[in-house]
């Protein structure tokens, strides 16, 4: 067990930058794993929570760490893990220390160790860089949570490898995003097409993940495209991912055969509510919400672990690295917030 541990902590919610300090060694529950990190990745989450703080979580408890993404190595196993981890495994983890069941700094990224529950984490590959691989967690739980659980558009679940073309399509507004990264490649991987909405200069990288068709969000008559790309087909749902894409997504739905959901990746407090002559229906998307269920595992374990070894799931988008060490973070903070298009932060730990 190691002797030491330290993060960068969120003293409360008055003051801004965080602050490294000391910070003590948890071992897990019976479902955790502990991870020593070996790389972090920074979401908008992050800021808000460190902006806003109680004020979007008002069951937050101060000092707390922060921090969703983390990549390292296991150090310490519960016992219903140990089915799937031992020490030493080279890991992925979705530190979910923020949520109102859990709230302890204990499962916080942002620090050299984090215990992690274990449906939410996964094996990685000795190919795989670290700092590549910590762009995933959260993002494939948000893009899981969306298409695969019964609440949002309750698809059938990924294969490794593919399940068979379902011919029903999945629309993905934001797909160079992380969370549309890691949606297209999910959806791809369980049968269905995906049509997404992109910059022209990343219209080849969705593609790569998977895409059939990318179209320029910020065209106008965008909306219109894709509802005539859509004709014939069945639509089994969209997701909508950044700000103002809640309306055109459910516009969309509204010409086209097929589902009439919107899972909404946006939070509620920066979305405008549908109208209801548009006859869609529309759910914020909590992406630690698969970590209760079979989906978690699904997805993380039987899915994400294979695809991953077999080179078959890109770690997307790549990694920007903005420093090294704890006292870095608060850095990449101020780097996410001048805007990133497909990437994703990274602060390296080891």
């Amino acid at each position: 067990m190691p002797a030491a541990n330290q993060a960068a902590w969120q003293v409360d919610n008055a003051v801004k930058p965080n602050q490294v300090k000391s910070a003590p060694y948890t071992s897990p529950q019976a479902n955790e794993i502990v991870v020593k990190n070996y790389a972090v990745a920074i979401n908008p989450a992050d800021i808000a929570l460190q902006e806003l703080g109680d004020k979007i979580f008002p069951w937050l408890s101060y000092p707390t760490i922060l921090g969703f993404d983390l990549a390292g190595e296991v150090v310490e196993v519960g016992s219903d893990a140990s089915s799937r981890f031992k020490v030493g495994d080279r890991v992925i983890g979705a530190a979910l220390g923020v949520l109102p069941e859990i709230n302890s700094p204990a499962q916080g990224a942002f620090q050299n160790y984090t215990v992690v529950i274990a449906n939410v984490a996964a094996k990685i590959p000795s190919h795989l860089d670290y700092a590549h691989a910590c762009v995933l967690p959260v993002a494939v739980a948000t893009a899981a949570s969306a298409l695969f659980l019964k609440e949002y558009l309750g698809l059938q679940l990924p294969t490794f490898p593919a399940q068979q073309p379902t011919g029903k399509t999945v629309v993905i507004w934001g797909g160079s995003s992380s969370v549309g990264s890691n949606a297209i490649q999910l959806a791809v991987a369980a049968g269905y097409e995906v049509l997404t909405t992109a910059s022209p200069k990343n219209y080849d990288y969705v593609k790569s993940l998977g895409a059939s068709q990318a179209f320029d969000y910020k065209d106008e008559d965008v909306v219109q495209e894709i509802i005539t790309a859509l004709k014939d087909k069945q639509v089994a749902g969209a997701i909508a991912i950044g700000l103002g894409s809640l309306e055109p997504c459910a516009q969309i739905l509204n010409k086209t055969n097929g589902s009439k959901f919107v899972a909404d990746v946006m939070s509620p407090t920066l979305t405008k509510p549908l109208p209801e002559d548009l006859g869609v229906t529309s759910k914020f998307v909590m992406g630690s919400d698969l970590r209760k269920n079979e989906v978690g595992e699904a997805v993380y374990g039987d899915f994400l672990e294979k695809a991953l070894e077999c080179g078959k799931y890109m770690a997307a988008p790549d990694p920007e690295i903005a420093g090294h060490g704890l006292e870095q973070i608060q850095y990449a903070y101020e780097v996410l917030k001048k805007g990133v298009s497909a990437k994703k932060i990274v602060v390296t730990l080891q």
